[in-house]
This record gives structure tokens, C-alpha cells and sequence, in this order.
């Protein structure tokens, strides 16, 4: 799936509410900024951001922050989330890399919804997976570790779950094929896999936790 370039995504971008432009300076105070102690949700490469809108208005009781670098997308995001008014939901342009610039020991869940597979052996460590994000996430969990994983790419998912039992994390749940899944697994669809869905594709999902 494709996405526009939006000519003036910068300017849509910060004329946000939703946008946190200065996301460092909330490192270590994001209750703040929410207003609450509710668990906070992140979700790296939000893309179009409709997981996590969706996500924000059923669970108004948790937060959510979507982290999307492309500004196009960024721009479309807020595009989409309008005048809604949904006060448990906040979006960073930047890097996932940076993260650690932008959260203290906060995040209670990490969403990685269908992000970039980076299928070639010499581009492993760019997954959101790899064991040099994992430690990075290590930066920014609150307390237990627990992360959210959905995609249609066999080599992401099987390098996923081999990168996560060695950094000895706990698989609560595992399905080959989500949406024929008969197990009660809550499944907010993307904008890539209302498409898939259409095609027909196996979407792979893992629930994994590390509790300390």
C-alpha cells in the first residue's frame, strides 16, 4: 500500500492539539500531559493512524501515543483524528530510535502493527524486533515488559519470535492466522490489513510478555 505526499503536511503537523512536537521535554512526564496515572500505550510506525485512534476511543481508560517518522502519514493521522475530541491519544513525529529521548520508565505496552519487514539478512537489525530495539524498549517500559505484534511477513514474524524467546521473553498468545483465529484475541485492523483482509492473507500476531 501506498501513501500520498502531502505538500503541506508540515504545516497540518503543527497545527495539531494531537502532535507532541517537543516530545523530550515530557520525558518522565507524560501523566502529566495526560492528565492521569492510565497506562500508556505506544505504538512505533503508527502510519496512517487508524490503530490507534480506534485503540484511544475504546479504551479511554488507557493512554495512547502512535510514533510515526514519515511526516506524510503523520499528517494524514491527524488529518483523520479531526475535530475528535479524544483525550487519551497524543502523536510524535520522530524516529523510533529516539525514544529513549522521549519516554522515561513510562510504556506499559509497545504496539508493532505490520511494520517495515526488512525481509534481506543484512537489514535484520532495522526490525523493531532486533535485539538493539529490544534493549532500547528495556529504557522505557514502567515495569513488566509487553509487546503487540501483527503482520502479513513469515520472515518478520519467525524472526520476531525467535529475537523475543532469546531475550527471554513469554508468548501469551500466538496465531498463524488472526482472523480465522476462534480465540477471543481484541483485533483493531490497520489501513494495510483492512487490504489484506480483502486479499485474504494470513495475518500472523504475538501477545509477549517479560514480567520482572
Amino acid at each position: 500500500m501506498r501513501y500520498n505526499v502531502i505538500k503541506d503536511a508540515q504545516k497540518i503537523i503543527d497545527n495539531s492539539t494531537y502532535l507532541v512536537k517537543d516530545p523530550q521535554s515530557y520525558k518522565n512526564r507524560w501523566a502529566s500531559l495526560f492528565g492521569n496515572n492510565n497506562p500508556i500505550c505506544l505504538e512505533l510506525g503508527m502510519g496512517r493512524g487508524s490503530f490507534i485512534i480506534e485503540m484511544a476511543r475504546l479504551h479511554p481508560n488507557v493512554n495512547y501515543v502512535g510514533l510515526e517518522l514519515d511526516k506524510s502519514q503523520t499528517a494524514t493521522a491527524v488529518k483523520m483524528v479531526g475535530n475528535k475530541k479524544i483525550n487519551n491519544l497524543k502523536m510524535i513525529c520522530g524516529d523510533a530510535k529516539d525514544i529513549i529521548n522521549f519516554f522515561g520508565k513510562e510504556i506499559d505496552t509497545i504496539y508493532l502493527t505490520f511494520s517495515e519487514p526488512w525481509p534481506k539478512k543484512q537489514d535484520e537489525k532495522k526490525r523493531f524486533t532486533h535485539e538493539s530495539y529490544l534493549k532500547l524498549y528495556d529504557r522505557i517500559f514502567r515495569k513488566n515488559k509487553h509487546i503487540i505484534l501483527k503482520t502479513d511477513n513469515k520472515i518478520l514474524f519467525s524472526s520476531a519470535l525467535e529475537s523475543l524467546s532469546k531475550y527471554w521473553y513469554v508468548f501469551d498468545k500466538v496465531s498463524l492466522d488472526l482472523h480465522n483465529d476462534e480465540r477471543n484475541i481484541e483485533n483493531v485492523l490497520t489501513d494495510f490489513e483492512k487490504q489484506y483482509f480483502k486479499e485474504h492473507r494470513k495475518i500472523y500476531y504475538l501477545d509477549a510478555s517479560f514480567k520482572n
